[in-house]
């Protein structure tokens, strides 16, 4: 049974991982992040958020003027251009570009990530046999998993799969994000982690990156 301290740690995963992990991989019009974008415009919505340090809040609000001052069109765009194509992504929202020494999709550290996934009982069931370790499906995985009250888990999935590669995924997306919505995004989901990353009980692996 996890302690106190634990359960509102991953209560806090929980919550912002469902929340970032929506928005890095559904489109802002898809039916599952459109209610999600009403609640980020809704006033204090901030005052929610699991940790109230000035960063956060900061980006947060971002993120409500963003939607605010903006239209769907131009975040539609932003969307296509930052995880669709056709050109080459900037930031590439899956583990293994830039952990395989190839670059490549379905590389050698998505398959560990799904040999783990396996050795854990997750059952993971992806569209169209996309690759398992897209940025914001494996925070929406931290967050079902704290749901789930697996510290340990949650733990493992962070040190070897996540943040290994997150920061440097974060800093080049910022950079080429030329869309407040998601500048904000990038930016409130790097103080994010680095919350996650400071109750870790265990090391975060380190792991060479090839990008």
């Amino acid at each position: 049974m996890p302690s106190a301290c634990d359960s509102q740690r991953l209560a806090g995963i929980a919550i912002s991982g469902r929340i970032l992990g929506a928005l890095f991989y559904y489109a802002p019009d898809s039916e599952t992040v459109a209610p999600l974008l009403t609640t980020l415009t809704a006033p204090g919505w901030t005052s929610q958020w699991p940790w109230q340090d000035t960063s956060s809040l900061h980006y947060g609000e971002q993120l409500s003027l963003a939607l605010k001052n903006g239209d769907m069109a131009a975040l539609r765009g932003a969307h296509q251009r930052l995880f669709i194509g056709p050109d080459a992504l900037p930031a590439p929202p899956w583990g293994s570009v830039w952990l395989d020494k190839e670059c490549v999709l379905f590389g050698d550290s998505m398959l560990a990530l799904r040999q783990w996934m396996r050795a854990q009982g997750i059952v993971f069931q992806q569209q169209d046999n996309e690759p398992d370790d897209h940025f914001g499906t494996l925070l929406m995985l931290a967050a079902w998993l704290a749901e789930q009250q697996q510290p340990h888990q949650v733990d493992e999935l962070l040190a070897w799969h996540i943040l290994p590669w997150s920061e440097r995924f974060l800093t080049l997306f910022i950079a080429a994000a030329d869309h407040p919505f998601y500048q904000a995004l990038g930016e409130l989901a790097r103080h994010t982690l680095a919350h996650w990353r400071d109750a870790l009980l265990i090391p975060v692996a380190g792991k060479k990156l090839y990008r």
